[in-house]
């Protein structure tokens, strides 16, 4: 897989394949402890930023600024690489709703911009907001949170030995794709009806069959767009990658009880992917199915 990206944080922390933890020391510094295969693990200094930025997450209090992360040029350099190859990516297989607020974002192409800057401009579109957190949280309390119009967000960037690869969901994911569709107010009209929902949800397996419509819609949703099969979901934005290989997925009807059941494999591209025949198909059936939801 060449640009790998897992489903922000809708995984449970103790069985990630994410290739990353958290811990606390005794004095409440977070350190992020990277599995050997994991591109920066040899890296002494990405280490250390890692835990820097989880520190900043760590301590955060929400609703104020978001605190800066440290990068340095070699990773915004991968930042421009991966634009590089998503400028015409996202021409040939974004939907036309997500092209137009991405384009209203205006994110610099030269650098990575930093969580505050772009929850700003988010919040004053849509009025969602993005927030910092260190790593993969719970999956209700991720959820739940999108109810309340609040995006939790990682800040680190991949390691730059391997810019077109990141085996865990970093800050290209959740600003080039959650940050781009939540711009959108009807996108982010939906998240909303996900987190809502998910606050109505009681059991474990409950839960697990939301983060399936989760995944098969926010993160890898396509739709029909003049008879073109297009992208909305912010696993397929973010990653070239996952949308080259979008056009070899099976392609099933747009079903959210057929999404429930199905179970899916974060470490490879995604095989089946649910269409919908058009825009207004995926908005007012999700719409009508996340209302209703343990209601």
């Amino acid at each position: 897989m060449t640009t790998g990206n897992t489903s922000s944080q809708v995984l449970d922390e103790a069985t990630t394949t994410a290739n990353s933890a958290i811990v606390m020391s005794d004095d409440r510094q977070a350190i992020v402890e990277l599995d050997p295969d994991h591109p920066g693990f040899r890296d002494v200094a990405y280490r250390e930023r890692r835990n820097k930025i989880a520190q900043i997450a760590v301590e955060y209090e929400p609703g104020t600024p978001v605190p800066d992360a440290p990068y340095i040029e070699e990773e915004h350099q991968v930042w421009q690489t991966v634009w590089e190859g998503l400028q015409p990516a996202h021409q040939k297989y974004a939907c036309s709703e997500y092209l137009t607020y991405v384009s209203a974002l205006d994110l610099p192409k030269e650098r990575i911009p930093q969580l505050r800057e772009v929850s700003e401009k988010v919040q004053q579109i849509s009025g969602f907001r993005l927030e910092p957190v260190g790593g993969l949280v719970q999956p209700k309390v991720f959820l739940s949170t999108l109810g309340q119009g609040v995006f939790l967000s990682t800040q680190y960037i991949r390691h730059y030995s391997t810019p077109l690869y990141t085996p865990e969901p970093d800050v290209v994911h959740e600003l080039i794709g959650h940050a781009g569709v939540l711009a959108s107010p009807k996108f982010a009209e939906l998240n909303r009806l996900v987190g809502e929902a998910a606050s109505r949800t009681e059991t474990d397996e409950e839960i697990e069959r939301l983060g399936r419509v989760y995944w098969y819609t926010v993160e890898f949703g396509v739709l029909r767009e003049e008879g073109v099969v297009k992208a909305y979901g912010a696993g397929l934005l973010s990653s070239y990658g996952e949308l080259e290989a979008m056009n070899k997925a099976e392609l099933r009807p747009f079903d959210v009880e057929a999404m429930q059941a199905l179970p899916y494999d974060v470490t490879q591209y995604q095989p089946v992917l649910f269409c919908a025949d058009s825009f207004d198909e995926m908005y007012n059936t999700l719409h009508d199915f996340l209302s209703n939801w343990k209601v």
